[in-house]
């Protein structure tokens, strides 16, 4: 697939040369690392603009350094990292200078480092904060080419959820800045069908909305031996960031719930923003039944994931939660374990669906203890089934090889619009 406007002479069709634009990037954990290896194995040009890698512990990752403009390669793709301040150990103003360090980077020496080069397309990968998307607005603009956004949080409703921002007044100005970003869209993407309204709500008419969920992995490697060996017994792992919309404080008071079965523990891997907090409640609560290994490569996750006799999902009991498919859902799927899930809306739908596990209350420990008893009580094959299941879920739905066409199709389409409306009518000066 390949943009029209790109075809040489006799002819003979180019690759679409697509700049990914995002705040987090590899050796960052996720899902857009994939997405841009899969774009690149397609036979299309990815050039990735991102920041140094520090999230979530909040300093710089050994080997890069916060004020430094880089080049380094990943699996084909080239990444262009520019300077920003790192997230710290957290706050709204450490965040807020993380978050806007990085816009003004990428819309200056980002801009600066790409000059020259040319673009069919610029996608974004939105994570919070969707205002990052204002210094592609600029790249777009200079590279005279479509701008994709990929809203993977809603805003201003993200904002609410984690307590950050509450002020009603900054909330409306924030929403004036996403509608003004959404405005500059040829073509806006979600993560979840659930997110379509309210994103619908904040784009203007002419603006189209499309779902695309976020991808598993289309096979998963098992290391041997794995990078943690988890205790004989019934081990419920959440694998990922330990933060305040993953509702841990319900985790923890589960656990309380379940001391009578002396070989089911929870096993948290990862980190983030409470990482401190749940060591400190562990200890505090004299909780045997939970444990924190720490954070772990995304490539040895799988043989972490895979010895697990259960799979735990947690968010926040709140009604933009309720909206959002967390991307671990689909590596869970993808590692034929069976999952429980304390969350409400679209997640919960597709692991009932699916058929992959049980789905419970957010925020409510007694069925999530009720939950985790249940599949405790289970035997092994009934709970290979529903691992199973998940698995299929996976491959019919959130495969690389099913998603991977289906994005491109999307990219596509915004750079034949931009050409159809005159906003895309000198290629030949990118």
């Amino acid at each position: 697939m390949v943009a029209p406007d790109a075809v040489g002479p006799g002819g003979r069709e180019h690759p679409l040369r697509i700049l990914l634009f995002s705040q987090h990037f590899w050796p960052e954990s996720f899902r857009i690392n994939d997405v841009a290896q899969s774009l690149q194995a397609a036979g299309h040009r990815v050039t990735v603009l991102t920041g140094q890698p520090n999230y979530p512990g909040g300093t710089v990752f050994d080997g890069y350094r916060a004020a430094a403009c880089v080049v380094e390669p990943y699996r084909g793709v080239q990444i262009h990292r520019v300077p920003l301040l790192p997230r710290g150990r957290g706050g709204a103003l450490r965040l807020a200078a993380n978050y806007l360090s990085f816009i003004a980077s990428a819309a200056t020496c980002g801009a600066w480092r790409l000059r020259g080069q040319r673009f069919d397309v610029v996608f974004v990968y939105a994570t919070s904060p969707l205002l990052q998307a204002l210094a592609a607005i600029v790249l777009a603009r200079l590279k005279s080419c479509p701008l994709v956004v990929w809203v993977q949080d809603l805003w201003p409703q993200s904002l609410q959820v984690t307590g950050y921002v509450r002020h009603p007044r900054l909330l409306a100005a924030v929403e004036r800045v996403v509608r003004l970003v959404y405005a500059r869209c040829t073509l806006l993407l979600v993560q979840s069908p659930a997110f379509v309204e309210p994103v619908r709500a904040l784009a203007p008419p002419h603006v189209p909305v499309r779902v695309h969920a976020n991808p598993g992995d289309d096979e998963v490697p098992v290391d041997a031996p794995p990078a943690l060996q988890l205790e004989p017994g019934f081990n419920a792992v959440f694998a990922g960031n330990l933060g305040t919309a993953q509702a841990l404080d319900t985790v923890l008071d589960a656990a309380e719930r379940l001391r009578d079965l002396p070989d089911l523990r929870i096993v948290l891997v990862g980190s983030g923003s409470r990482s401190a907090w749940l060591a400190e409640q562990v200890r505090a609560r004299a909780l045997g039944n939970v444990q924190l290994p720490g954070r772990f490569a995304p490539e040895q996750m799988p043989g972490i994931l895979a010895q697990a006799q259960a799979l735990l999902l947690t968010l926040k009991d709140d009604p933009a939660m309720a909206l959002t498919v967390p991307s671990k859902l689909q590596s869970y799927f993808a590692a034929g374990r069976p999952v429980v899930a304390a969350i409400g809306g679209e997640g919960a739908r597709l692991v009932r669906e699916a058929g992959a596990g049980i789905a419970c209350a957010p925020g409510d420990a007694a069925a999530l203890a009720a939950a985790l008893r249940s599949l405790h009580a289970l035997g092994p094959a009934e709970r290979e089934r529903l691992g199973a299941a998940g698995r299929r879920c996976h491959a019919e739905q959130f495969s690389p090889r099913v998603l991977t066409p289906a994005l491109l199709a999307h990219l596509q389409s915004a750079v034949d619009a931009a050409r159809d409306h005159g906003d895309n009518t000198a290629a030949d000066r990118r």
